[in-house]
């Protein structure tokens, strides 16, 4: 899709985990798109005046919330600093993530519950504080980031795997229970996308898993930006409850 198209024009979308990576793109996108864009970190993104530069030529604006997405209380008070300042959402992406990799038999509990609480809670949180206004207006799109490893499982992953899996069965049944209200709820599940995550792997590792690829490579932010950017508009109008594998054929 060519995000100049403007396919999100005059949306109010919120972006969990935008100030980086995957997220950042997503913003990106978004603001390319013809959305106002309203993202959620613990920290402000380093190219913050590069997006409201980009956010100012398209004639809309980017705001950065703080909000620890482990934090019941701090993402259901950023989300209504949103609805209160915007008057209400349209799309929400719930991007946010983090690992705690190693083996079951040394994984601490902490390393378990912290995975979970902000890779699948705080989605849930989010997706509560945003659905009674999508409800009342009949209308929304909610984007919620999984992995193939939540298809696929890995191991040294069993807490991040459990949390992406989970997030698909989460989004399944929120789409059923919104569908009334035509409010969409789809997945996208990424494969190795090259972010500052993947960018401390070896040559020899990077070589080795591209080699595991159908289409030979790893794949870039922008990629999973674009296609977030179409399930989140109207071109995307009969589309929910589905998992979308951006993974260069990985999972097929």
């Amino acid at each position: 899709m060519n995000s100049s198209e403007r396919a999100l024009e005059g949306k109010r979308v919120i972006v969990t985990g935008g100030s980086r990576g995957i997220g950042n793109e997503i913003v990106r996108q978004c603001l390319s798109s013809g959305a106002d864009v309203y993202y959620m970190s613990r920290s402000e993104a380093a190219d913050h005046a590069d997006l409201s530069e980009l956010a100012a030529s398209n004639g809309r604006q980017v705001t950065w919330i703080a909000a620890d997405m482990a934090d019941e209380q701090s993402v259901s008070s950023a989300v209504k600093q949103v609805l209160d300042t915007a008057g209400g959402v349209d799309v929400l992406v719930n991007n946010a993530g983090i690992t705690r990799d190693g083996l079951i038999m040394r994984m601490k509990t902490e390393d378990w519950e912290d995975v979970l609480k902000v890779n699948l809670t705080g989605a849930f949180i989010a997706c509560r504080a945003v659905t009674r206004a999508m409800a009342k207006a009949r209308g929304g799109a909610i984007i919620n980031i999984s992995s193939v490893v939540g298809i696929t499982g890995n191991a040294g992953q069993t807490n991040y795997s459990a949390a992406k899996a989970g997030l698909i069965g989460f989004s399944k049944s929120l789409a059923r229970e919104l569908a009334s209200r035509t409010v969409r709820v789809n997945v996208v599940a990424p494969g190795f996308i090259n972010t500052d995550m993947t960018s401390v792997l070896s040559d020899e590792i990077r070589a080795s898993i591209s080699g595991s690829i159908p289409l030979g490579r790893i794949g870039e932010a922008k990629e999973i930006a674009e296609v977030v950017t179409f399930l989140a508009s109207d071109r995307a109008s009969y589309i929910t409850g589905q998992v979308l594998a951006v993974d260069g054929g990985m999972t097929m």
